[in-house]
């Protein structure tokens, strides 16, 4: 009864704000957001936790206004994935540009499969449907929700431009394959990693648990890794999709040097990015929750 409760109003939101005018739906679906804000304090202290580490030299004025900014963010890509089933070439055109696609083309043209090293920036959500549309399907990867019917309904969303997602749990060898026929994979590396599967590397100089994953994977296929965004540029006013050049592999033949200095260069150039936009980054997620061993918490709550 509670699956089927839950399924039914995620169901009701998503056809209610599909219905909508996209402007419309965006701000209906803001103020939902800072509504979950509201009744979640424990996001927002979070989110200003973390900002008081990577710019302690920000006032808190300042940083509020920065969550302020990522709630209306949020709240925009809510809508604008309601709005997936109606989105075609034509109207993706007149809400994401493409920025350094060259950078995507020389990758591409290497043969290797080029995995897409981003995290949850902008618009995350649309920024595989924006590609699909633009140029071509691709994969990514994606965490199943509990709930089997929701995860069916948001999956038929994900995937309704031709994109396919691969289960986390399950990933390896599905990421393998489609790299060696010449894919491109979509990777969210930006969330604290259990420490089994982690390396420690530096994110705004204090070290945080990072997958270790999509160096492994870059070491043993020679793919491409392509630093990769989603964000809102006021100025266009439009969502950018960014491609940065391919990271340069660090190969010294000590697999594990390896795997936590290229972990290392990812993460600096997502850093990179994070501080060109700060109010275009998920703050509410304890990234520096795990620390490596001997190391007290960082987080008193």
């Amino acid at each position: 009864m509670v699956e089927w409760f839950q399924y039914a109003f995620v169901w009701s939101v998503l056809k209610f704000l599909g219905a909508l005018p996209l402007p419309v739906a965006r701000f209906v679906a803001w103020r939902l957001a800072a509504a979950v804000i509201w009744f979640r304090p424990s996001l927002k202290r979070t989110a200003l936790f973390n900002l008081r580490l990577a710019f302690p030299d920000w006032t808190e004025r300042h940083r509020r206004q920065t969550v302020r900014r990522l709630v209306k963010r949020l709240g925009w890509m809510a809508a604008e994935f309601t709005h997936i089933p109606h989105f075609a070439r034509e109207r993706i055109e007149k809400l994401v540009v493409m920025d350094g696609f060259e950078n995507y083309d020389a990758a591409e043209r290497r043969g290797k499969g080029v995995i897409f090293f981003t995290g949850h920036t902008g618009s995350w959500e649309i920024m595989p449907v924006a590609f699909s549309l633009l140029h071509h399907p691709i994969y990514f990867l994606a965490r199943r929700i509990a709930n089997q019917r929701v995860d069916a309904l948001i999956a038929s969303y994900r995937g309704a431009t031709g994109n396919r997602a691969i289960d986390k749990n399950q990933s390896a060898r599905v990421i393998l394959r489609a790299l060696r026929e010449g894919g491109s994979v979509g990777v969210l590396a930006d969330h604290n990693t259990m420490p089994e599967e982690a390396v420690f590397v530096d994110f705004f100089g204090m070290p945080a648990a990072t997958t270790s994953g999509v160096a492994r994977l870059a070491l043993r296929t020679d793919c491409a890794v392509l630093p990769s965004y989603m964000y809102w540029d006021e100025d266009l006013r439009k969502h950018r999709l960014r491609f940065q050049p391919a990271v340069e592999l660090v190969r010294t033949g000590d697999e594990e040097h390896d795997v936590r200095e290229n972990t290392a260069r990812f993460t600096r150039e997502l850093e990179n990015f994070v501080r060109d936009h700060p109010d275009q980054w998920l703050w509410m997620h304890k990234r520096w929750k795990n620390r490596p061993p001997g190391e007290q918490p960082l987080y008193p709550f």
